[in-house]
């Protein structure tokens, strides 16, 4: 099974591509459109800055690529600030746009949290959810989304409150955690969505 996966200039791609590979699958780097609509299954993965990772989506020009692929629900992962960038905005780099492929903004944790978040948290999933289960996953972040958005299934975690680990709608999966470092849970997990299996 070849995998997608987008090359966003700010991601550390080794683990992820590792990852796939140790679920079976054969990942290929996509950078523009056609790939993008083109493959089969599709990662978006993200680690850095809100602002530098849509603007390399701008300057691929596959932000209008991704937003169909994902509208349509078709098998997409992203991971970690992939998450983030299917949100209208972030606090992380203001007058920024994101995706806007869900009705909510990401913004920074409060409170006496370590910040970032960085280390294993546990994972609820929503009843109806199909590809997270119950579990403990890697996390590495400063911001988040707060709520699940209208529309969506997912997750949550908690770190100084509640706040969103994963959402899913059909085919589309978007983690804020690490599924390529969350161990055995996560390998799992990555398989599934590799093979399409629930």
């Amino acid at each position: 099974m070849t995998i997608h996966v987008v090359r966003t200039g700010v991601a550390n791609l080794a683990s992820v591509l590792a990852a796939l590979e140790r679920a079976g699958a054969v990942p290929v780097l996509a950078a523009d459109a056609d790939a993008i609509r083109a493959a089969d299954r599709l990662v978006l993965p993200g680690v850095g800055a809100f602002g530098a990772a849509m603007g390399e989506l701008r300057r691929l020009d596959i932000v209008q690529a991704l937003q169909e692929r994902i509208r349509a629900g078709r098998p997409t992962l992203t991971v970690c600030l992939g998450l983030q960038l299917l949100a209208a905005s972030s606090e992380e780099s203001p007058g920024e746009a994101g995706l806007g492929l869900v009705s909510a903004a990401v913004t920074r944790f409060q409170g006496d949290v370590r910040v970032p978040q960085m280390g294993w948290n546990a994972v609820e999933p929503e009843p109806g959810a199909q590809w997270v289960r119950p579990g403990h996953a890697w996390f590495a972040n400063t911001f988040k989304l707060d709520r699940i958005p209208a529309g969506w299934t997912g997750a949550t975690a908690d770190h100084g409150g509640p706040f969103v680990a994963a959402i899913e709608r059909g085919d589309v999966l978007a983690c804020q955690f690490h599924p390529e470092l969350s161990g055995a849970w996560g390998a799992e997990l990555l398989g599934r969505w590799v093979e399409g299996r629930c």
